[in-house]
């Protein structure tokens, strides 16, 4: 082992830790009290953090891929696998991964561990629905195979349960068939809440559906995208391009602030002239847009920056707005916010974040006490309309608001590693 530092994603949060790094031989060892297994770490929050002082056990080493059925679209690998790896494989053999977010830099075990959900939530639910088995290594040296008819409870434990069920060696999953690499769509303007409602209502046959939000706007506006995979195009190309922009430094506080981010979202807004346009795109700059964008944290300068991710049931769209209006008059909002509908299939994960309705994710530059006050307005709402905030985005949740977001906590507690803790779990007592 040794010493090293790590961060969130958001920058918000550095500790020292004692780093091991795990391979496919590893899994004889005894996991140490106080650890936590670790992946490429794009967790915004603390939940992917171990305490200061504490173990990180790292699965990047662990990424070989043991079985692709390139007939039925089954894919097994260890957990270290990123799915920018896994697309390298699968896409040339017409296939596509289930549902992904919006950084291809993330591994399988994390995947997992966050239940992930993507643009395709209303038709397809969450990652965890088309894990088929995983492996599960716990501190009392077991190996668990996991799956719906062996080990389920631990399965459904370990679906969104944040990397503290146990270390996850491998898994195996179905993929998407896929014709074609490229993205077929549409990116629509709307002026309001009730336009983007009614513009989901008209995008039932779309499989991709998300929406750039203005939330500084006095009424909120944005472009709203929808997409299908192309059948016309018989192009299978894994990649669009390997030339990367990097930010190599951390920007100057002041360049992010309310006036540039105004400046941002009116020309967002603008440089689409027509209200409607088709477009046709590869699947990488669909996806992954900021992927292209090496270290494009460094953006918010040294102070980091926060996400706020929640979502608020359906029938609640009058506190949504209030949600909006609370954000606009805080002059704190970001260019980098993001309005998604969650449909009705519910997350097989005990502690797994998507349920139906709306949900908008908001990036926040690090600016101490007035953003924590907005915080806890935003928290105050997402209770009292019986929503939940996302634990990977998390850095400001208290015990209280996780046990009334995640009723299920006490069932999920039953299989917990005693042994795995990460930032997260301490601070909310899991």
């Amino acid at each position: 082992m040794i010493k090293t530092k790590i961060n969130s994603w958001g920058k918000t949060k550095e500790v020292i830790c004692s780093w091991c790094q795990l391979n496919f031989s590893s899994d004889n060892f005894k996991i140490v009290p106080c650890s936590l297994p670790v992946g490429l770490l794009r967790s915004y929050g603390d939940s992917s953090l171990p305490l200061e002082n504490q173990v990180a056990y790292s699965t990047l080493a662990m990424n070989r891929i043991i079985s692709f059925d390139r007939e039925l679209g089954i894919f097994e690998a260890e957990a270290g696998i990123s799915f920018d790896e896994i697309l390298q494989i699968i896409v040339p053999s017409g296939w596509f991964l289930p549902v992904t977010p919006g950084t291809k830099f993330i591994t399988l075990g994390g995947a997992i561990a966050n239940d992930i959900h993507g643009k395709n939530h209303h038709q397809d639910g969450t990652f965890g629905h088309f894990i088929s088995e995983l492996t599960l290594l716990t501190s009392t040296g077991e190996k668990f195979i996991c799956h719906k008819n062996q080990n389920a409870e631990l399965f459904y434990a370990t679906i969104g349960g944040l990397g503290l069920t146990g270390i996850i060696l491998s898994a195996k999953f179905n993929l998407k068939k896929i014709q074609s690499s490229q993205i077929e769509g549409e990116t629509i303007k709307f002026s309001s809440l009730k336009e983007f409602i009614q513009l989901n209502h008209e995008s039932k046959d779309y499989l991709y559906t998300v929406a750039w939000l203005d939330c500084l706007s006095k009424s909120p506006r944005g472009i709203y995208i929808r997409g299908n995979h192309s059948t016309s195009s018989q192009s299978l190309t894994a990649h669009r391009t390997k030339n990367k922009i990097a930010i190599p430094f951390n920007f100057p506080n002041f360049a992010l602030n309310n006036f540039t981010i105004k400046i941002f979202n009116f020309l967002y807004f603008h440089k689409q002239i027509v209200k409607r346009k088709k477009f046709e795109s590869h699947y990488d700059p669909f996806f992954y847009p900021l992927d292209s964008i090496l270290k494009w944290n460094h953006i918010y300068g040294k102070r980091g920056f926060y996400q706020y991710q929640c979502v608020l049931p359906m029938d609640k769209i009058s506190e949504f707005e209030k949600m909006l209006q609370l954000i606009a008059e805080s002059g704190l909002g970001s260019f980098l916010s993001v309005l998604k509908t969650f449909g009705p299939i519910p997350s097989l994960g005990k502690i797994s974040f998507p349920s139906e309705g709306f949900t908008i994710a908001l990036d926040f530059a690090n600016t101490g006490k007035n953003l924590e006050e907005l915080f806890r307005k935003l928290n105050h709402i997402v209770i009292e309309s019986k929503g939940r905030i996302y634990p990977a985005k998390d850095f400001n949740m208290n015990e209280a608001e996780f046990k009334t977001y995640y009723p299920q906590f006490n069932e999920f507690q039953k299989y917990k590693d005693q042994n795995l803790v990460s930032g997260f779990s301490k601070r909310v007592n899991l």
